[in-house]
């Protein structure tokens, strides 16, 4: 039962952001029908496995969405923003209700059950024309008998179930007959017919097909959501119908003329099943020259077995609308199904486990390629480099089943977008490119408090309202971009508005306020708009439910660090502004280019190099070089980590770049390329510029990762320091 807990829970997760994806679009689009019955599928497939796991009071609420959603998919309910937001709100309880069952709560909390109540009110005060009869906590039983009958409660335990099989049920591992058998679980099969008039020719019969179809006479207590649940199994493999008793003779007519057999034949099967008389029948067949049918058609009178017809008469809406869409829907469903046979889930700590294994084979085949070169045995030393490519290889392919693209991370951020412009008054486009970009998962798990912050301060700071726009000469709609793409062996996402940029003067002005500059010094542009990560910095005037507290941007930047990336501002007044994060691939394992300062070793991330240069004598108190008539900036680690000793007469520079910078590392010896697998460092090392982790070589002997990007920074601002001396020199 657990793993069964375990699957509804995820699947129902998946369901709902599919759902809440959907509505988002239909607020663009309201004639979209594909896109409306998908919202109407993801809530009966939430409501049909809340019922296999026994949680009522996912399955009463639900029930009461998919109810409103299939008058929306009929017409009944025109689409609307107001309709849109209940919708997702409703989409947000359910996740509520969700978290609920997964913490094993047999009963939602107060709190929770009382915004469920509010939110069913206002579905029937705004939308539902009956009140329901139940609170939202208590399963829902005979509504839909009540319905069938114009009003008056009607107890019965008649009903009748008209099925059709798809023909790949059995190929499905489904045998029609399980289902059948099932119902006497639930109440007792009075009545059965087998129709098999789509069955072939012998000789052209397929006997791993089923032709299949019955109808069912069956009397039970329970009612339409409990017998629908035996069949969830076959939902997307079946046209099923479920009519409840005491049907009108329209609805009878439906019936008939929805399913696909002859007419003829399925009155005589009603006839035969008991659901009507000969004089019912004909009725029925004369009803259909009709132009309209009456509201005041008159109901059969009751009998045993009359609960066959009316359960007939429903089921025939959704069999029209099975029919007349068959071969679309026949497509995607079975594009759905390729797809998801050639996926299976894997928890998440188990992918953990193998990357670190592979991690483990990558130091081991590390070590035994060190012993097969000390050995100087050219067999062994071509088998351990056969070796340690299949291990690179298996690195590679366990490596990429952590990477997942980032457009799923992007698109939460559309009911972020929504809600937040009209909690502002302001009308905003969300753009998302790149999104099929990819990186680790465990990046993608921690960057979406960062990204929230950002795009919380581009709609509340960045992008103006409507009417400030017009009066400025832009389209009264702002646009929000999110944009990822690769370079350089990391992952760059950009947070782009159009709105008025970043006060700079503003950002000066409260950094002198609050201490942080000295209102005589003189900063650079880009020092100026770095501000704005200080703990407790912001310039808005007054607090909102978004920002004004000043909390967040520190914390964007700290979890940015964290992840051993970086983030960077620019803006334009009046045009916008632009937030860029660059992040590395992965946190486990990198191909690295080993080097030697004195007896100790440094990895620099490979992606990240250049190219390697001898240093030329002369540079002895200079910090850069003429690297092909451009100024390169360099940085000692000998000197950089005070590492005693004297330097080797010959040195080498490892240039590496960086966000578009160029920087040398002087480095004694260069060592090749060195497979890596990355340790993080203890709590004492985390304040350390310059070290971004640690590995360990084959020799088991530790080395230090380098940060890149620290180091490029420091050699480039080395660099500006001395030029401003020289001029300063110079001037003097």
């Amino acid at each position: 039962m657990d793993e069964l807990t375990n699957l509804f829970v995820n699947e129902s997760r998946d369901q709902l952001i599919a759902m809440e994806d959907g509505l988002l679009r239909l607020e663009q689009e309201p004639g979209d029908t594909d896109n409306l019955n998908a919202i109407f599928r993801a809530a009966h497939t939430i409501k049909g496995g809340s019922g296999i796991v026994e949680c009522h009071y996912i399955e009463t609420f639900t029930h009461i969405v998919e109810n409103l959603l299939d008058k929306v998919r009929n017409g009944e309910i025109p689409v609307s923003g107001e309709l849109s937001t209940v919708l997702l709100e409703c989409c947000d309880h359910m996740g509520s209700l969700l978290d609920a069952f997964a913490a094993g709560l047999a009963e939602p909390d107060a709190e929770t059950a009382a915004r469920g109540q509010t939110l069913l009110q206002a579905l029937t005060d705004k939308f539902l024309d009956d009140k329901p009869s139940a609170t939202v906590n208590a399963p829902v039983a005979h509504e839909d008998a009540v319905e069938a009958s114009g009003g008056g409660v009607v107890i019965t335990d008649a009903w009748h179930i008209s099925i059709r099989f798809g023909t790949d049920v059995l190929r499905n591992g489904m045998d029609p007959l399980s289902f059948l058998r099932f119902l006497n679980s639930i109440g007792e099969i009075t009545a059965i017919a087998t129709l098999a008039d789509g069955m072939p020719p012998a000789v052209s019969m397929d006997p791993e097909l089923c032709y299949l179809g019955f109808e069912i006479g069956f009397q039970t207590r329970a009612g339409k959501a409990e017998i629908e649940h035996v069949f969830d199994f076959v939902h997307d493999d079946c046209t099923l119908h479920i009519l409840p008793p005491h049907s009108k003779i329209s609805e009878y007519v439906k019936l008939i003329n929805q399913l696909p057999e002859d007419e003829m034949r399925i009155g005589e099967i009603l006839m035969r099943s008991g659901a009507l008389t000969q004089s019912e029948l004909d009725a029925c067949l004369s009803a259909q020259n009709r132009p309209e049918p009456s509201e005041t058609d008159c109901e059969l009178p009751e009998k045993p077995h009359q609960a066959i017809g009316d359960i007939m008469v429903e089921q025939m809406v959704v069999q029209k609308e099975i029919v007349e869409a068959a071969a679309n829907r026949q497509a995607v469903v079975n594009e759905k199904k390729a797809v998801e046979a050639r996926m299976i889930r894997v928890q998440a700590d188990k992918l953990d486990q193998l990357i670190d294994l592979v991690g483990e084979m990558v130091i081991a085949g590390a070590g035994a390629n060190l012993l097969a070169q000390r050995s100087g045995q050219s067999d062994l030393m071509e088998s351990t480099s056969v070796l340690l490519r299949l291990v690179e290889d298996i690195r590679d392919s366990a490596l990429q089943l952590r990477m997942v693209q980032i457009g799923e991370t992007f698109n939460r951020f559309n009911r972020v977008v929504r809600d937040s412009s009209r909690e502002m008054g302001k009308n905003i486009d969300l753009v998302i490119t790149g999104a099929e970009t990819e990186l680790d998962k465990s990046v993608v798990e921690k960057l979406g408090d960062p990204l929230m912050h950002l795009v919380r301060n581009a709609i509340d700071h960045g992008i103006e309202p409507g009417g400030l726009r017009e009066q400025r000469g832009k389209p009264s709609t702002g646009t929000l971009q999110l944009n990822a793409y690769h370079d350089s062996g990391n992952i760059v996402i950009e947070v782009i508005d159009d709105g008025n940029g970043l006060p700079k003067d503003k950002i000066r002005q409260k950094a002198i306020d609050k201490g942080l500059i000295d209102a005589n010094g003189n900063h650079s542009e880009q020092e100026i708009l770095n501000l704005i990560f200080e703990p407790g910095f912001s310039t808005a005037d007054k607090v909102t439910n978004i920002s004004g507290r000043g909390v967040g941007m520190d914390v964007v930047r700290r979890n940015i660090q964290a992840l051993r990336g970086s983030i960077d501002v620019s803006t334009v007044d009046g045009e916008g502004s632009t937030f860029t994060i660059r992040l590395p691939l992965t946190l486990a394992i990198i191909d690295g280019f080993l080097t030697g300062v004195g007896k100790t070793s440094y990895v620099v991330p490979l992606d990240s190099v250049v190219e390697c240069i001898e240093l030329t004598d002369g540079l002895d108190h200079r910090n850069y070089l003429n690297l092909r008539g451009e100024v390169l900036p360099f940085v000692r680690l000998r000197e950089l980590f005070a590492i005693g000793g004297r330097a080797p007469t010959r040195q080498n520079v490892v240039i590496v770049q960086y966000a578009g910078q160029k920087a040398g590392l002087v480095v004694d010896e260069l060592l090749g390329e060195f497979q890596t697998v990355i340790k993080p460092l203890g709590v004492l090392f985390k304040n350390i510029r310059g070290i971004g982790g640690s590995t360990i070589l084959g020799s088991g002997e530790v080395a230090l990762i380098l940060d890149v990007a620290a180091l490029v920074e420091r050699a480039s601002t080395i660099e500006s320091e001395h030029l401003l001396q020289g001029l300063m020199l110079k001037t003097g």
